[in-house]
């Protein structure tokens, strides 16, 4: 683990926000840390306004994507809402199908099958609107790539509007319209909202031709919080305030499918991270095991007790993806060191049973022992297919495409794609993309990098600082947790080994001349000879608090020692 502390704004610059605002210059420090340089950008900061949101009209064809539905209602035509199977796609498809169900009945929904289909627009989806009656399609969180697939619509008489927040290609589909912010003819003033938020705009410009106010949608933000927080996108501008009001409907409102998944968590507030680890895991157990209409049955249910029913179900799906999970990352691991390939730049490894709905956790697994880009493969059909995941700093969507000549087709972000292949072009695809890695990958991205937001004393720990820095959630990417290090800490000389196999770590510390503290470590407790016999050592961590047994306690949460 490598620490960078952030470099330090101005002194002047801290020292004038600090006044402005009435506030210690640590916390004005880690507001310039974020772009916050102002009296108006703070209180925008911690005071989320619905009021800030954009006009959806901004964005490119809404008022053409508006038109075309307002007309399929007039015409009374039936409408099939399309999503992706994870938890972005079916969020989305529950919002938008649930949205228009309230004004319109001839609403359906279909989730392409993860196996049968694959991700994004399928050709079966498309004959199944043909089959049923469907003139008008809304894909949400896909579709930007359908360029074929739109096309074979077309030729049956079946639009499509698509609400994507994927990187588009050289060329878009012809489709009656194509929301989505990342487009380069695109002015909308925010580029990083998540498949659910585009579909979110859309019901925001439906309901304002329909006399509603952003009150009558406060309901649907709880979708859109779950979205945001599962699909890792910067909690920032439009997002931070979907998500601040969306995390306030979970915890005070949810709608029953999701009450029925809270149920099952021993915790009275939710933040965005029990989100994260909690809830989103759930709903994509559903597409990953099953079938993504399951998800979307427990988020569209307005009976609690039928939720629960569906929650039971999905909570079975949850264990058996943990199951998989588990053993297939010993076996991919299993595979690395019996390839000795411990110093490539990347990991690729492929095994034609693994199940298909786990090897993106898998990926990501793998980068915790080895810390690289890293690729999993599985038979699917005809095809190998795999799921991409990257460490911090590299982008594995721009190696994927400098290696694309090997590849039937791909998509995705930053730091995960997805894509397939032909059988007979592994091995090519699997040298081009190590080739690629260690051409453009700076060295450094090689040891996994912990920044630090400021180095602080103990004695600066005070209750005013926890206070405000509570204000700074709900916390994500581009404004994440605050992590400090501390100098010259000493362990009281009792730590205490917790978990089945004693990985954890439990200790007080303190410095000199200033009050002691709680501190855990999870995964650190190899580190127990850095504080043994007394040895002063530094620690970065967070400030968290503890909720155990109703009770509320101030600890300090190890990200590592030294």
């Amino acid at each position: 683990m490598r620490w960078t502390i952030k470099p330090k704004p101005a002194p002047e610059q801290v020292r004038q926000l600090a006044q402005e605002l009435n506030v210690d210059p640590l916390i004005a420090t880690l507001l310039i840390q974020r772009n916050i340089t102002s009296f108006d950008k703070a209180k925008a900061f911690f005071r989320p306004s619905l009021d800030h949101l954009h006009d959806p009209f901004l964005m490119k064809d809404m008022d053409v994507a508006v038109n075309r539905i307002e007309q399929a209602m007039a015409n009374q035509e039936n409408i099939l809402v399309f999503g992706d199977y994870d938890v972005d796609g079916t969020t989305a498809v529950s919002l938008v199908s649930s949205y228009l169900k309230s004004i319109y009945p001839h609403i359906a929904t279909y989730i392409p099958d993860r196996y049968a289909e694959g991700y994004g627009i399928s050709f079966q989806g498309i004959d199944f609107a043909e089959d049923n009656g469907f003139s008008l399609i809304i894909a949400l969180d896909c579709g930007i790539k359908s360029i074929e697939h739109v096309a074979y619509a077309k030729e049956k008489k079946i639009d499509f509007i698509i609400c994507d927040h994927h990187r588009p290609g050289d060329s878009l589909p012809d489709a009656v319209a194509v929301l989505d912010p990342k487009r380069d003819d695109c002015r909308y003033p925010y580029d990083e909202l998540c498949g659910c938020g585009v579909g979110f705009k859309l019901i925001q410009a439906l309901s304002q031709n329909q006399n509603q106010t952003m009150n009558d949608l406060i309901p649907y933000l709880d979708l859109v919080a779950t979205a945001i927080a599962a699909d890792i996108v910067p909690i920032t501008g439009e997002n931070r305030v979907l998500a601040h009001f969306g995390l306030q409907v979970i915890n005070e409102a949810p709608r029953p499918g999701i009450q029925a998944l809270i149920q099952q968590i021993k915790k009275q507030t939710l933040t965005i991270t029990d989100v994260v680890f909690v809830i989103a895991p759930r709903i994509n157990a559903a597409g990953r095991i099953k079938h993504g209409n399951h998800a979307v049955e427990l988020l569209t249910e307005f009976n609690l007790e039928q939720a629960q029913q569906f929650a039971k179900e999905i909570e079975d799906y949850n264990s058996e993806r943990k199951g998989l999970d588990k053993q297939i990352t010993q076996e991919a691991l299993q595979q690395i060191e019996n390839n000795k390939e411990q110093d490539s730049f990347t990991t690729v490894v492929f095994q034609e049973n693994w199940h298909k709905g786990v090897i993106g956790i898998v990926a990501s697994r793998l980068i915790e022992t080895y810390y690289r880009p890293t690729l999993v493969f599985t038979k699917s059909g005809d095809y190998y297919a795999a799921s991409a995941r990257s460490v911090r700093g590299f982008d594995v969507y721009n190696a994927l495409e400098a290696c694309s000549e090997h590849l039937e087709q791909f998509g995705g972000h930053m730091y995960a794609a997805g894509m397939t292949l032909k059988v007979e072009n592994y091995e090519a695809f699997k040298n081009a993309f190590e080739k690629v890695v260690q051409e453009t990958m700076n060295p450094e991205l090689r040891t996994p990098e912990m920044e630090i937001d400021a180095e602080i004393d103990f004695s600066e720990i005070t209750p005013k600082l926890v206070r405000i820095l509570k204000q700074f959630e709900p916390f994500g990417p581009q404004n994440m947790t605050p992590v400090f290090a501390t100098q010259n800490v000493m362990d009281t000389g009792y730590p205490k080994y917790m978990g089945a196999n004693e990985e954890h770590i439990r200790l007080f510390v303190k410095q000199q001349h200033s009050d002691g503290f709680a501190a855990i470590g999870f995964n650190l407790a190899h580190k127990k000879n850095v504080i043994a016999n007394r040895n002063p050592f530094q620690m970065a961590y967070c400030i968290d608090e503890n909720e155990w047994n109703g009770q509320i306690s101030l600890q300090l949460r190890l990200k590592d020692i030294q």
